[in-house]
């Protein structure tokens, strides 16, 4: 199963790209985690933000092609980190890859909304985009940990 985090914004500082790296590089071959970074629409004082997310929403659903799409969203439903291992064992059982597609500063475009089939969230906090990458990354790792009966997970 391929697993891809398809996110808006580019050039994340270094302790991001280590942190997923580090949490990528644990998760076992059948379940890679690749990261996708698309291009932010460029944000004038007046900009049509309607139009950029739509722009921006474009391009997360074209790169997540026909995977099943999880949006994670200030407003999705909050999953526990054993309720996230059970989905994910659900998931690897049917074989479609994966794309949690994160969206640009403005949120996601409603035909993102539209189109996923679940929407997560991480928190009621408002994170930072760069954080969100490292605690889906971590997220994923302890999901596979508890499916695995890994030690990692100590609940």
């Amino acid at each position: 199963m391929r697993v891809r985090l398809i996110a808006i914004g580019t050039r994340m500082p270094e302790w991001v790209e280590t942190a997923v790296a580090d949490y990528a590089g644990r998760l076992p071959r059948e379940l890679k985690l690749e990261v996708v970074e698309l291009p932010l629409e460029p944000r004038g004082k007046n900009a049509d933000i309607p139009r950029l997310k739509q722009a921006e929403g474009e391009r997360l659903l074209k790169a997540a092609g026909s995977a099943r799409r999880i949006v994670l969203d200030e407003r999705g439903s909050a999953w526990s980190s054993a309720e996230l291992a059970q989905r994910l064992e659900r998931w690897k059982q049917d074989g479609r890859d994966l794309a949690w597609l994160v969206g640009g500063p403005d949120g996601h475009a409603p035909e993102v909304l539209a189109q996923a089939e679940a929407q997560w969230s991480l928190s009621r906090l408002t994170l930072p985009h760069p954080l969100v990458r490292v605690l889906l990354a971590e997220q994923l790792y302890r999901a596979w940990s508890l499916g695995a009966h890994h030690p990692y997970h100590r609940a």
